[in-house]
């Protein structure tokens, strides 16, 4: 039996009893992990696809190692301009050995990093709802100061002219000069 399953940002081909170098997944070494995002699972000529995951699909297994890949050399050169620059790199890596593959009735992994982002961006929602709400009764207040400068409609802008038309019910005020909404205010 074999699973492609996407671990830390990559898609693996795994099997049962395998060890795997992925991207430094944030586990302490001795500790189990599971991983829910199972594209494939073939077992014998039995083969089911996910669209794009299995659901209730699961692979297990058991961080062995954290470790540092080979190093790899980034070398620049631009030819005849004196330009050379030499970088190195190692990649972080886990070593993990899968240990089960369930293909259907597995749990959702909790996901310690997910579940906290989650409730932060519910706060960051909260207040832009109170805000309009907020806004709301100055709207209101602005209709009361037209009222009152009712006499002298030529120094409003025509945005609040056509406010005024359109609570008085007048009809074609969308397209009416300044001149002629106060002529139809009046």
């Amino acid at each position: 039996m074999y699973a492609i399953v996407e671990i830390a940002g990559h898609q693996f081909k795994v099997e049962k009893d395998q060890k795997v170098f992925v991207n430094r997944l944030a586990t302490e070494e001795g500790k189990k992990v599971s991983f829910d995002n199972v594209l494939l699972i073939g077992d014998g000529d039995n083969v089911t696809v996910g669209a794009p995951a299995i659901g209730g699909a699961q692979v297990g297994a058991k961080v062995l190692k954290h470790l540092k890949g080979d190093k790899v050399i980034v070398f620049k050169k631009k030819r005849r301009k004196g330009y050379r620059v030499k970088n190195g790199h190692r990649q972080a890596l886990t070593e993990i050995q899968i240990e089960s593959i369930v293909a259907s009735g597995a749990k959702k992994a909790a996901k310690v990093e997910n579940e906290g982002a989650k409730p932060a961006k519910a706060e960051k929602a909260a207040p832009k709802t109170a805000e309009p709400k907020a806004a709301a009764p100055k709207a209101e207040a602005k209709p009361a100061k037209k009222e009152e400068s009712t006499q002298d409609l030529s120094k409003l802008t025509v945005a609040e002219l056509r406010e005024m038309a359109k609570a008085k019910e007048i009809t074609g005020y969308s397209s009416m000069k300044k001149a002629e909404l106060i002529a139809a205010l009046s």
